[in-house]
């Protein structure tokens, strides 16, 4: 059985970005993570570390005695203020708050997620969602969207309003494999969601409700 990482070698992993997986720490913690196959030094400069998807589950692993996740699966931030897209209907105090500061945090997490993909996509591609993404489709959906400056619904926003377009976005999950359903009021605006995804490297398709008669997209990560 193997043994479980150090306390060190857990601050390391910890705290690696939750989007990429690169790793910050000593040279010996970080080739210590490498022969343990928990990380990974990238072959080109500036030759960063970063974690295997072994060290992914380890860090998505929730030790013994530990204290609550940081991060909340609605895509609000945690306490710890681990970045999670907007996925649209949020509520709480863990919520962002739309600024200037959190424009940054979303380009740079757009940004790392390009380079997840030239680093992990077998041919190096870079318009197509990775393997992280097709784990993690709703938060990848959102990212996609957010990133490209559409704004995501608010708490008191329904779910199926018949409201103007500045309603904003909500990104759901679907019980169809590796698709996600991106509602949004007014036709251009969800037309826009549509190309917005498309550039992303998503496969998209408008649809109507039977019952309700609501437009809303259905979204998969292309794969070639």
């Amino acid at each position: 059985m193997t043994r479980p990482p150090t306390a060190a070698q857990r601050r390391v992993i910890d705290a690696a970005d939750p989007v990429t997986g690169r790793l910050r720490g000593t040279e010996t913690q970080l080739e210590a993570l490498v022969k343990r196959g928990l990380a990974f030094r990238h072959p080109r400069p500036p030759h960063d570390h970063f974690l295997t998807p072994a060290g992914h589950r380890t860090r998505e692993e929730v030790p013994e005695a530990a204290p609550e996740p940081t991060a909340r699966a609605d895509g609000a931030a945690g306490a710890a203020g681990v970045f999670a897209a907007r996925v649209g209907g949020e509520e709480g105090p863990g919520v962002p708050e739309a600024g200037p500061s959190r424009v940054r945090e979303v380009h740079s997490a757009w940004q790392g997620l390009i380079e997840l993909r030239r680093m992990t996509n077998p041919d190096g591609a870079t318009d197509r969602p990775c393997g992280w993404e097709r784990a993690h489709l709703v938060q990848a959906a959102a990212l996609a969207l957010e990133a490209a400056g559409h704004r995501p619904a608010g708490p008191e926003t329904p779910r199926h309003p018949a409201a103007p377009d500045s309603a904003g976005y909500r990104v759901i999950a679907t019980p169809q494999p590796e698709a996600v359903a991106v509602h949004e009021p007014g036709v251009d605006a969800l037309r826009a969601c549509a190309a917005t995804l498309e550039k992303a490297g998503w496969q998209v398709g408008e649809y109507t409700e039977p019952r309700t008669r609501i437009r809303y997209l259905l979204a998969s990560p292309r794969r070639a």
